[in-house]
């Protein structure tokens, strides 16, 4: 799952980034908490969360997250889109709740793995 799937799955909007990335998610980290993120030693994370400033895209690159998604369509200011593209941490607004976000992914997941 690339972040262009992430994007239709979460019937988000692709804020900054690239969106033609091969890079897959590894695992989903769903908090609002950065410092808990930072203990995450998961590969290509997709970091969902309601923190909508630079602060979650600044941990994002920190941990190799693949992504960064905000849900509830959280307004993002200028300067949380400017960070994403200057550190290439492709960002997704999305409509959903965290709740509905999280079952969404796993169900695309499951999906995956059944091929």
């Amino acid at each position: 799952m690339t972040i262009a799937d992430v994007v239709k799955i979460l019937n988000g909007k692709l804020m900054a980034g690239d969106g033609t990335s091969p890079r897959a998610v590894g695992a989903v980290v769903a908090n609002d908490l950065m410092s808990d993120v930072l203990l995450n030693d998961a590969d290509d994370i997709l970091l969902i969360t309601s923190l909508a400033s630079d602060q979650a895209i600044r941990t994002a690159h920190i941990v190799g997250a693949m992504g960064v998604v905000v849900h509830n369509a959280k307004p993002l200011s200028e300067t949380m889109l400017k960070v994403a593209a200057d550190l290439g941490v492709p960002l997704v607004s999305s409509p959903l709740s965290k709740y509905d976000a999280c079952v969404r992914l796993h169900d695309a997941f499951l999906a995956e793995e059944r091929g």
